[in-house]
């Protein structure tokens, strides 16, 4: 008879938080080097090369934008700068798609993989909030939230969470919460968040920037 895993222990835990940070810290690196790739000047010799050089920048901002704590966003603010406003859609779209990549994979991941962190983090009445909110539906979840939660802002964005997540993701800083990948990967597993409304508040969410550069020039 096989024994019942247990928890991991602690080598286990320190393993799984090495190998995130880990990840991060390549994907920070990956993300300033492709950001200094950048710096390119189109000579009618090297044409090719540098559309197939932004192509690769375009990809690589996708995967990185949609990871927590990578600043892939640095990608898309020297494209911009480097070609203005000739490659704003373009920015502009592989932003959405990097937003919604991360929310899908959020969406695939189970909600009790979020509890389990909260409890790792010793975050343990977070963690239960989570453990009984997960076997309910979506409705169902917001109501024990709104229950729960405190009077103010808190509920005000539980109430406005479509808006609250398209603030959240615009807001200078947000690297310390995660960064967009960070945050619209927790709105997937949260289970809270609609796919339609989900991507409509994405869509009007990053568009500051590209239009800005579209309107007005690098």
């Amino acid at each position: 008879m096989t024994p019942a895993s247990g928890p991991p222990g602690a080598a286990a835990i320190a393993f799984r938080i090495a190998v995130l940070i880990a990840v991060v810290l390549l994907g920070t690196w990956a993300a300033h080097e492709i950001r200094d790739a950048m710096n390119l000047h189109i000579m009618p010799s090297n044409e090719q090369q540098v559309h197939r050089a932004v192509m690769l920048a375009i990809v690589a901002y996708v995967g990185l934008l949609a990871l927590p704590f990578v600043p892939g966003a640095e990608i898309g603010i020297a494209l911009l700068t480097a070609f203005g406003a000739a490659i704003g859609p373009l920015v502009y779209g592989a932003t959405v798609v990097a937003m919604l990549l991360a929310y899908t994979v959020g969406r695939c991941v189970p909600i009790t993989a979020l509890g389990r962190l909260l409890s790792l983090l010793r975050l343990h009445r977070a963690a239960d909030l989570v453990a009984r909110a997960a076997p309910l539906g979506q409705e169902a979840r917001i109501a024990l939230l709104l229950d729960r939660a405190p009077p103010g802002l808190l509920t005000l964005a539980l109430r406005r969470r479509y808006l609250a997540l398209a603030l959240a993701v615009n807001v200078p800083g947000n690297s310390i919460i995660g960064g967009g990948g960070g945050i619209m990967l927790l709105a997937g597993m949260s289970g809270l968040f609609a796919p339609v409304p989900t991507a409509l508040a994405v869509i009007l969410a990053v568009s500051p920037v590209p239009l800005a550069v579209a309107l007005f020039g690098a």
